[in-house]
């Protein structure tokens, strides 16, 4: 029997109980796998978007350290350099790039500690260890990546600032994006000025790098995700699961058993999946289950897991009142993904 027909079949989300030490969450740390080969020469800067390719060159000094040569005459002493602040915040709309540049100063830094999240995980670390253990076990950390830095948590927002304060202080460089909603006005053109206000103790930190573009992930996805009727979705687990393990839970069980584990363990509710089968999809109306939805679904995303679903479409599962909502942000970059992980490409079946 091969490893793969061993690993494979049917488990249940709900039968996980998933634990993890500090050493192990700040393992889980680093970029997404689709960004394991981002570098900035894979980048593919749009011509009619100067900014991008002048947003690169910047990072490319940032990760390296390196400065412009500004050579004087004989007698004359050579101008000063502005000196390089420790942190860079990628300001810019939906795809243009942000998190695969944000990827390239991961790879591209020389760096022995450094670390990739979103800014999610970096509170479900705070939450699971307390402030304190999160901060001496970062402490000493060469680089910080933030991607989607959440603005609209004021708590979440204080604790993050107090936190980069104290890393910065002992030496520790900063790369940080955030996550502007896809219909803002002028694409995220706001979005600096929002992100330095909220982190004013920590703003003079930061340089910004402005990236224009479009979305270049809008392609010819249908307009909803994909809901399956009960008989397709039992033939294409019944398939997938012949090669390959894959779950098959209830979308109430799921819910419930979020609240039962840690965000910052979610990703190990999916640890070994090759695709996530969810069950009579209903509308959310409760607020804190919706939170914790969005962060399994962010974790769903980073690994890239193809989602079967019945029931209610996955892009209507928050209400309209949520979507007008102080986490409309957050609900919305949701429903982008569950879409986008409806119409994801299955592994062969067996």
């Amino acid at each position: 029997m091969t490893d793969q027909a061993a690993s494979a079949g049917v488990v249940h989300l709900i039968d996980r109980q998933p634990q993890m030490t500090g050493t192990e969450l700040l393992g889980g740390l680093v970029p997404p796998p689709q960004f394991d080969g981002a570098t900035f020469e894979s980048y593919r800067s749009d011509p009619a978007y100067p900014s991008q390719e002048e947003a690169k060159q910047q990072l490319v000094a940032f990760s390296t350290g390196a400065q412009p040569v500004k050579r004087g005459g004989l007698f004359r002493r050579a101008p000063k350099i502005a000196e390089t602040k420790p942190g860079v915040y990628l300001d810019g709309g939906f795809g243009v790039g942000k998190t695969h540049l944000l990827a390239s100063i991961y790879h591209a830094m020389p760096a022995r500690r450094k670390y990739f999240g979103s800014f999610i995980e970096y509170t479900a670390l705070v939450g699971a260890l307390g402030y304190r253990n999160t901060v001496d076990l970062l402490r000493g950390s060469d680089l910080l990546c933030i991607d989607e830095f959440e603005l609209d948590d004021p708590g979440d927002t204080m604790v993050m600032t107090r936190l980069l304060g104290e890393l910065v202080g002992s030496g520790t460089r900063l790369a940080a994006t955030s996550n502007t909603p896809p219909n803002a006005l002028g694409e995220g053109r706001f979005a600096a000025q929002d992100f330095l206000r909220e982190i004013h103790a920590m703003a003079d930190s930061f340089e910004t790098i402005r990236i224009d573009g479009v979305d270049f992930r809008q392609r010819a996805l249908d307009g909803h995700a994909v809901s399956l009727t009960p008989e397709q979705y039992s033939a294409e687990l019944a398939a997938l699961s012949a090669a390959h393990r894959v779950s098959d839970d209830a979308f109430d069980d799921i819910v419930k058993h979020l609240a039962q584990v840690h965000p910052s363990r979610y990703i190990r509710l999916i640890d070994g999946l090759a695709a996530l089968g969810i069950r009579d999809v209903r509308q959310l109306t409760d607020q804190s289950e919706a939170l914790r939805f969005v962060a399994f679904v962010d974790r769903a995303y980073d690994a890239q897991i193809p989602i079967l679903a019945t029931g209610r479409p996955l892009d209507d599962v928050f209400s309209e009142e949520m979507l007008g909502g102080g986490y409309r942000k957050k609900y919305l970059r949701a429903i982008s993904r569950l879409n986008a992980l409806s119409h994801a490409e299955r592994p062969e079946a067996g």
